[in-house]
């Protein structure tokens, strides 16, 4: 159904609103694909490592999965609790698949792969606490956030988001997201085959590898200095052929960090089925390479860069 309606769903997106005024099917694609494949893992966030639901794990053992970090209790309850009240302060706009959404950063278009400050002007105060406890992360070092969004789940609307990978032309190696008011989980596809631009995956063998997912460090910082001679990019991998779906806890106020693997060879969806009460996420995003210092474009950066450094009341 390619109109738009005033749930705010577009095109074959959907939710329950729309589902049942306009008849449409319920079918999600990530249920689909679960479907056809043969094993389920859940990642440890202890250990890092994925987990056989069907037998009892010991932290250490079984197969390791870099490039998440999860971060619980990153906030206080009392700062949630002040946070939200905050958030709902604020008008929400209405998004696809029974999502509203609150988002502050640059104008992107991702069709003809532009971007300029436009409207702008930095965060609200109240979440400014958020972005100054990065620095207690060590996967963070030197992270300039450039987008901040926040998008709210309700069951009663059937809200989900579809498998994708956030954009690699613009939105750098790491993505951080902050998980509030409920628990829900964030489940991992293997990359399917098919157009091999999507996702603007090629551009990301262009850029310097930031982290090492061996160690957790990061390993290109262009603001001590680093240019992109000799730096290793990442090496992307299919795994169209595994038959594995991934899944991640995602406990309230945890704050999960994704890069490398994870980042560009997995899809990351939210399933339906897993918003069992209301869910706000806060994601953050950083530019890409491109546009930091001794990047090709980083004047425009500097510009989205300088307007990211203001929080207003």
């Amino acid at each position: 159904m390619n109109t738009d309606r005033a749930c705010g769903c577009k095109s074959f997106n959907s939710c329950l609103l729309c589902e049942a005024e306009y008849g449409l099917s319920a079918t999600e694609p990530a249920l689909e694909r679960i479907d056809v494949l043969e094993e389920e893992r859940i990642f440890c966030p202890t250990c890092r490592h994925l987990r056989d639901p069907r037998t009892s794990h010991v932290c250490g053992q079984g197969e390791r999965f870099p490039g998440i970090e999860l971060y619980q209790n990153f906030i206080s309850a009392e700062e949630e609790h002040k946070l939200l009240a905050s958030l709902d302060s604020v008008p929400w706009d209405t998004s696809q698949s029974g999502r509203r959404k609150q988002n502050y950063g640059p104008k992107a278009n991702f069709k003809k792969r532009k971007v300029k400050v436009g409207s702008f002007k930095g965060y609200p105060s109240f979440s400014r606490f958020i972005q100054d406890r990065f620095k207690t992360v060590p996967s963070l070092q030197d992270y300039k956030t450039v987008e901040q969004c926040s998008i709210e789940y309700r069951p009663e609307t059937g809200a989900r988001i579809d498998p994708h990978i956030d954009d690699c032309w613009v939105w750098g190696e790491r993505i951080v997201q902050l998980n509030l008011m409920s628990d829900s989980t964030l489940t991992l596809l293997p990359l399917p085959k098919g157009d091999p631009f999507r996702y603007n995956l090629p551009d990301v063998k262009t850029y310097p590898k930031v982290m090492n997912e061996e160690t957790n460090q990061v390993i290109f910082n262009p603001f001590q200095n680093d240019d992109w001679t000799n730096k290793p990019a990442f090496e992307l991998t299919s795994l169209a052929d595994l038959k594995r779906v991934v899944r991640i806890p995602l406990p309230k106020r945890s704050l999960l960090v994704m890069y490398g693997g994870a980042r560009y060879n997995w899809e990351h969806c939210i399933l339906r089925r897993d918003i069992q009460a209301r869910r706000i996420v806060i994601a953050y995003r950083e530019l890409t390479p491109t546009y930091l210092p001794n990047g090709p474009e980083q004047a425009i950066g500097s510009d989205i860069l300088a307007q990211a450094q203001n929080f207003f009341a």
